[in-house]
């Protein structure tokens, strides 16, 4: 099942004079249940692809389709309830909210969409266990590792069961231990709740672990391929 279709998608930045193709002429999809990461140098597209698929920023040119929704066609306020409903986002920075307990970033978002109570809470606890974190729900984004706090948002961004989930370099700011632990980390979400994960990263580490590799190059596809791990 399609989870998300780009059909020759385009977004153009104006710097003076000079037109700049960020994003030239896409054409992809992903299936449910995807793992697939979209590689290329600095300057290639892959963020700004990322932004469009998520709603974050509007494509010049082209069609996107998620979850069954036309982006272009949703007014900004129901872009708002889009990516609250359908996309999990993970960035690079993790972008907690510092006055909140891990518990009360994970269960932020629930919070917005009006889960009752004791179900949020429940859920909340299942995703903090789910990344290795119960004994530090009550810890403040100050009290924990940079690997920690990533993996607070892994369960922030897969605690209302999102359509996919969106990571932009995840791994950019973290140790070699710590990123190995978070990809274990998606992995196994990925398999055990078949959650799709569409990737941005420089990060050879993401990359072995990908079963689907997009290259970019200059705003546009160059090659994908499928990965078949032993």
């Amino acid at each position: 099942m399609k989870v998300v279709e780009i059909n020759d998608v385009f977004r153009t930045y104006h710097d003076t004079e000079v037109e700049v193709k960020a994003v030239n002429g896409v054409t992809l999809s992903f299936e449910k249940g995807d793992f697939a990461v979209i590689v290329g140098p600095s300057g290639s597209g892959k963020t700004t692809l990322l932004n469009l698929i998520g709603g974050l920023d509007q494509p010049t040119g082209g069609e996107i389709i998620v979850a069954g929704h036309r982006l272009s066609e949703l007014r900004p306020s129901e872009l708002i309830d889009f990516r609250m409903e359908h996309v999990g986002f993970v960035f690079q920075s993790y972008n907690l909210i510092p006055v909140l307990t891990a518990e009360e970033n994970v269960g932020f978002i629930l919070s917005l969409q009006k889960w009752p109570k004791e179900k949020r809470k429940a859920r909340t606890q299942e995703m903090l266990s789910a990344v290795g974190l119960s004994d530090r729900h009550k810890s403040r984004p100050s009290q924990l590792s940079g690997g920690q706090q990533q993996r607070v948002a892994v369960a922030r961004a897969l605690a209302a069961r999102p359509e996919f989930i969106l990571a932009d370099e995840p791994t950019a700011n973290l140790d070699s231990k710590s990123a190995e632990t978070l990809l274990d980390i998606m992995v196994k979400l990925n398999k055990d709740e078949k959650m799709t994960f569409i990737f941005s990263t420089h990060d050879i580490r993401v990359m072995k672990r990908a079963r689907r590799v997009i290259t970019l190059e200059d705003g546009r596809v160059v090659s994908d391929e499928k990965v078949n791990h032993r």
